[in-house]
């Protein structure tokens, strides 16, 4: 569309494309004479190689017809021995000196051709997805006046795009300002080179339509039970959101495209997408608070202080938006049961009046690359976090230093204790954070609590309200700088977890993971385990089986699992019971155990043979 100024009224605008001959930018041209040049110097070369190769072939025949004579002249008795001598010379020299010159033209055409591959690989690179289409705007405006005015003309490209990307780089102390550089990859493949022009970056999209689309009626079938293929219930929400966000961007294309019909049929195909996986998955979809892909992020605009010039080329074009200095609050934080390693993060804020946008960035230690992250959307004034990568100074363990095995009346307790240590190798006190985890159960087959810890648990308000509810535990601790051996920083935590004693843990899971730890399907429902024993575990066995007959501990050592509670080592929960079942001696872990060992004979003796080839294998 077009606009005019004072004294000029524009009446119609009008648009066409055209195809030309040449490409119109001038990098491209140059490429192309560039081309013909190398194109019509191999002609000229290889034309000058047909005539050298016709040359020898000419010397070739004299020095034949030399020999024919030579041997005519002497049986006839006027052989010239002065001519003869010459003749060769001068055919040896001609040959020596046509020879080196067509090496030197195959030398030239070799580097020519070598030149005409380059050119066309950079001519390539330049044009690769541009169509040579020449775009022309006709407008007819009406003058009210005779002064000259302005017309300004606005029109949409494809093919143009652009994303964020940072570095921020770190400085040599604490107390150094960490530097963000705010960066543009753009993507420019119009066509059309911009020259000297002022570039305004957006995130807007442009839609021409001047009313929303219209919703169609949404259809619903049903079929009985097992006699049809039932829809999923469960499909992957980010798979379906790229699907919606892909339909509605095509839609919207068709909507600037003036396809009317398509574009409504793209939306509401969108929205049937979404609106399907909102009603199949209703738990999922509240959590959510939105309908998937409708949640867009924030329009903002950039504009660049200097004029730019931006050519159509196939790469990335990367610009500087801006330059912010940050005061960083530096700690680190380590996460034993993922990694050993203990990271370097700083707590900024967004004290400029720009908003960060989602995007890839590059971490800097002065000159010194330490790694990569995605930002987040960071909103003017916000606080964002950022890691600075591994500090090899600082070293975590995690291990586990017991494990014991109740039971009270119908329910089985297990006890757990870790214990993490800390060893820091810098010269300066640090901030730290560390974070574990505990089982976490839903509804009320299983309890977990956590029974004590030393240090205390973080107070911070944020972990309190949003992640300890969840079982993840997290302490903030400073460490010094002579904690290092026996004297590293320990974390000590125990927790239980209580079942039913005739339940047994069938997985394991962390939310939002791609699968679970658990049993197979053909396992037994109660199998021997085969966790290695802690160190405290092994000192009470061996000292319940001590307190034993050597007969009895004998039978007991090759019993190894209580018969009735089969996951509960003998003696790991106090002095080994012994009873006999129809004549035959049964071990037990504790006299919870014993009463329903001589309530069901059978049934015991059926558990103990099953335990005891468990054991053999």
């Amino acid at each position: 569309y077009s606009e005019g100024t004072d004294g000029i009224r524009v009446l119609t605008t009008r648009y066409r494309t055209r195809p030309i001959l040449q490409d119109t930018r001038e990098d491209v041209r140059k490429l192309q004479d560039e081309i013909k040049q190398l194109a019509a110097s191999r002609e000229k070369l290889e034309g000058d190689i047909a005539a050298i190769q016709e040359n020898m072939k000419m010397l070739a025949k004299m020095e034949g017809f030399m020999g024919v004579t030579s041997v005519n002249a002497t049986e006839k008795g006027g052989f010239k021995s002065e001519e003869a001598i010459a003749m060769s010379k001068h055919i040896k020299e001609q040959r020596l000196e046509t020879a080196r010159e067509l090496v030197t033209l195959k030398q030239q055409v070799q580097a020519n051709q070598e030149k005409g591959e380059f050119a066309q690989r950079k001519l390539a690179d330049l044009a690769s997805g541009i169509t040579r289409t020449e775009r022309d705007a006709v407008l007819i405006v009406e003058k009210t006046n005779a002064a000259a005015g302005k017309v300004r003309l606005n029109y949409l490209v494809d093919a143009a795009a652009w994303r964020p990307q940072y570095k921020l780089r770190a400085g040599k102390t604490t107390k150094d300002a960490v530097q963000l550089e705010y960066l543009a990859a753009i993507v420019q493949q119009t066509g059309e080179d911009w020259p000297n022009v002022n570039v305004v970056l957006s995130t807007a999209q442009p839609m021409l339509n001047a009313a929303p689309p219209e919703l169609q009626t949404l259809q619903v079938t049903v079929v009985p039970k097992g006699a049809g293929q039932a829809m999923p219930n469960n499909p992957a929400a980010m798979e379906v959101e790229e699907q919606v966000k892909s339909l509605r961007a095509k839609g919207q294309k068709d909507f600037n495209e003036r396809k009317q019909s398509s574009g409504i049929g793209l939306y509401n195909t969108a929205a049937a997408l979404d609106q399907s996986w909102e009603l199949l998955n209703p738990d999922e979809a509240m959590r959510r608070g939105c309908a998937l892909a409708v949640s867009e992020g924030p329009t903002v605009t950039y504009h660049l202080n200097s004029k730019l010039s931006v050519p159509s080329r196939n790469d990335e074009q990367v610009l500087e938006v801006a330059r912010i200095d940050l005061p960083p609050d530096y700690y680190y934080k380590a996460v034993p049961l993922l990694t050993t390693h203990v990271y370097r993060l700083a707590d900024l804020t967004n004290k400029s009046n720009l908003v960060l946008l989602p995007g890839d960035a590059t971490m800097y230690i002065g000159t010194d690359f330490v790694g990569q992250m995605s930002l987040p959307l960071v909103a003017i004034g916000e606080q964002f976090t950022v890691g600075f990568g591994v500090d090899p100074q600082l070293q975590v363990q995690r291990q586990m230093i017991d494990k014991a095995r109740t039971t009270q009346g119908g329910n089985q307790s297990l006890r757990y204790e870790y214990r993490i240590r800390v060893s820091s190798y810098k010269n300066e006190r640090i901030r730290l954070q560390v974070w574990d985890r505990l089982p976490h159960g839903e509804g009320d087959a299983v309890n977990i609590a956590l029974i004590k810890t030393t240090p205390e648990l973080s107070k911070d308000a944020v972990y309190v309200r949003d992640q300890r509810n969840n079982n993840l535990l997290r302490w903030d601790v400073t460490v010094d700088p002579t904690m290092t051996g026996e004297k590293a920083l320990a974390i000590n935590y125990e927790f239980k977890l209580e079942l039913d004693r005739q339940m047994t843990i069938n997985s394991f899971q962390s939310s939002g993971s791609f699968g679970a730890t658990s049993l197979p399907a053909h396992a037994n429902p109660n199998p021997a385990p085969h966790a290695p024993m802690s160190s405290a575990e092994q000192a009470r066995v061996k000292a319940a089986l001590a307190k034993m007959s050597a007969e009895d501990r004998h039978l007991a050592e090759a019993q190894v699992f209580c018969a009735i509670d089969q996951e509960s080592r003998l003696g790991s929960m106090g002095p080994i019971l012994k009873v006999m079942v129809k004549g035959q001696p049964v071990f037990l872990c504790c006299k919870g155990c014993e009463a329903e060992a001589k309530s069901h004979p059978d049934e015991t003796l059926q558990k103990l043979a099953q335990l005891m080839a468990r054991v053999k294998k």
